[in-house]
């Protein structure tokens, strides 16, 4: 499967799976599809038949809310049976709404308590480097969550550290729970920020799958810093009535919108 036939099965088992459970966060998911699918299929040293190899890299997926994408890449790769997206939030299922790695072969770590993840992250390239590991440590984050002050404190410990095994990717589609970033705590000159902070920067198109691809084939950018890819984005990339809306944050594909939508994604 090519990359971007995996981030058009992201986007579309995602579309169903929130649909089946009249679950939300469909938008979060959309705009992430891509770097997922780049990750995956052409980044990340993973190996489903052995989830917990030991040499693997870790990948946590700090903003938790858009767990459905993650379940999705995860069974396309063969980490377990596409069959079971389709139980996703019903009752008794595996996959709860918030991703969870309780059962979930692939998942590292439960999440979705905003700003808790990029320290774990940086706590888990900080055991890698005590214990002369190397595998890295990734951490997709949403725009939003740099409100939270624990991130930042993460960003001095690790550049304190020379973290250079510790990569940070931000869904910048601009757009948070309630309303626009800029309008709810304006991040801008966001990439100066982490500069300044000691970090490595690169700014990419989030939705070409190409940049992407040689954008995190380039790592690490430079030895002894932390990386941080700030991947500009759309919310509810693929279906045009769900792109920047905060709308899709919260609703769930039903009727006729879920048949509008598989349409515009099965093109």
């Amino acid at each position: 499967m090519t990359t971007f036939e995996l981030a058009k099965k992201i986007r579309i088992n995602t579309l169903k799976m929130t649909s089946l459970g009249n679950s939300s966060h469909v938008g979060s998911v959309l705009s992430i599809a891509d770097i997922l699918a780049v990750l995956y299929n052409d980044i990340l040293k993973v190996n489903p038949q052995n989830p917990e190899w030991a040499e693997r890299d870790r990948f946590i997926l700090s903003k938790g809310h858009a767990g459905a994408g993650v379940y999705s890449v995860l069974a396309e790769m063969g980490f377990f049976s596409t069959e079971i997206l389709s139980s996703h939030v019903q009752n008794g299922s595996l996959l709860s709404g918030h991703v969870s790695h309780k059962g979930v072969p692939g998942v590292e770590f439960s999440t979705g308590s905003l700003g808790h993840d990029l320290p774990v992250a940086t706590g888990i390239a900080m055991a890698a480097k005590m214990d002369n590991k190397k595998f890295r440590s990734f951490v997709l984050l949403s725009d939003g969550e740099w409100d939270e002050g624990s991130n930042w404190e993460a960003v001095l410990f690790a550049a304190h550290h020379k973290l250079d095994n510790l990569v940070a990717i931000i869904d910048y589609n601009k757009i948070q729970s309630i309303g626009p970033v800029k309008e709810t705590l304006n991040l801008e000159p966001f990439a100066e920020k982490f500069i300044s902070f000691g970090w490595k920067v690169q700014t990419v198109n989030g939705h070409d799958i190409t940049e992407l691809k040689n954008v995190f084939s380039s790592i690490p950018f430079q030895m002894d810093k932390p990386k941080v890819i700030i991947a500009n984005t759309i919310k509810g990339k693929g279906v045009s009535f769900m792109e920047n809306t905060v709308l899709w944050h919260y609703k769930s594909p039903q009727g006729e919108d879920f048949k509008n939508a598989l349409i515009e994604l099965e093109k």
